[in-house]
């Protein structure tokens, strides 16, 4: 079976619409597919009905990726099995959602003083019905304003401490946890490798998400060599986490596929591993 737990649609910074992601995950072959957009879960019905008219035999697993501030870093907590109707769980989603309006007008500020003017419009043209990110205005970049690639966008103006870099007011780690508890499901630190911190801060992230009840970590994903994913396995195992994997996918491309990163461990529990994953015999009929 081919889970993969991590994924975006055009509702945050991803390129394919819920239709289009559901294709690929055909394409793929993925089994088990989680949604997990920045701060929304808007896409999610789109999804289903694609799902369920093209591709039956696929499980989604409604999920959400809520940005949090953990001391200098931007820290991302998965929630999956989520009950996406759940109250506290859409207030606070909207809240982020007011917090990455704000935000988008300062880095729009921010990269008008380097010369970039209009940056705001075409950003919001770029993220259409889905949230603002730092990923639209690194396209903006990229397109209009000659930047050479989406890494360099970062690297010179929107990465931490460049100069069109804003730090949004997100909520502490454990609001995370407890939102997408409070809505029924699972708590996952997003791909800890990526933080760009030391072992001795990592360690630290992972035992104050673990303090803070959170469930899960994402333990494979794309980039990772097997020096780090030795690590970060023993890390998570040592703070009795559960162990997730997806491929963080954003687009089609040559370092990131949907379904490329499973799970492999012989010590960690997945954080499926009580999931009712079975797929009816009925739903297995050639897609229509």
């Amino acid at each position: 079976m081919k889970i993969d737990l991590h994924s975006h649609t055009t509702f945050s910074d991803g390129r394919l619409t819920p239709a289009e992601l559901i294709q690929r995950a055909q394409t793929m072959q993925v089994d088990v597919l989680a949604i997990t957009d920045h701060d929304s879960t808007y896409g999610l019905a789109d999804a289903h009905a694609a799902a369920q008219a093209h591709y039956p035999a696929l499980r989604i697993i409604d999920g959400v990726e809520i940005s949090t501030r953990w001391h200098s870093f931007e820290i991302h907590i998965v929630g999956l099995n989520i009950d996406t109707g759940h109250p506290a769980l859409q207030a606070f989603l909207a809240d982020q959602q007011q917090k990455r309006e704000e935000r988008a007008a300062k880095i729009a500020d921010k990269l008008a003083k380097c010369g970039f003017e209009g940056t705001l419009e075409r950003a919001r043209r770029y993220a259409g019905v889905g949230q603002i990110t730092r990923a639209h205005f690194a396209r903006v970049l990229v397109d209009s304003f000659q930047v050479a690639t989406l890494e360099k966008a970062f690297k010179l103006y929107l990465g931490k401490g460049k100069r069109a870099a804003v730090k949004a007011e997100w909520p502490d780690i454990a609001a995370a946890v407890k939102v997408i508890q409070q809505a029924g499901g699972r708590a996952v630190l997003a791909h800890p490798i990526h933080y760009d911190m030391t072992t001795k801060w990592l360690r630290r992230l992972i035992a104050e998400f673990a303090e803070a009840g959170g469930d899960a970590a994402e333990v494979v994903f794309p980039g990772m060599s097997a020096e780090k994913q030795a690590l970060l396995q023993s890390i998570v195992a040592e703070y009795q986490l559960l162990a997730s994997a997806g491929s963080d996918f954003h687009f089609p491309g040559r370092w990131t596929e949907l379904g490329r990163c499973q799970l492999k461990t012989d010590t960690l529990t997945p954080v499926w591993h009580d999931w009712n994953l079975a797929v009816s015999q009925s739903s297995l009929k050639d897609p229509v």
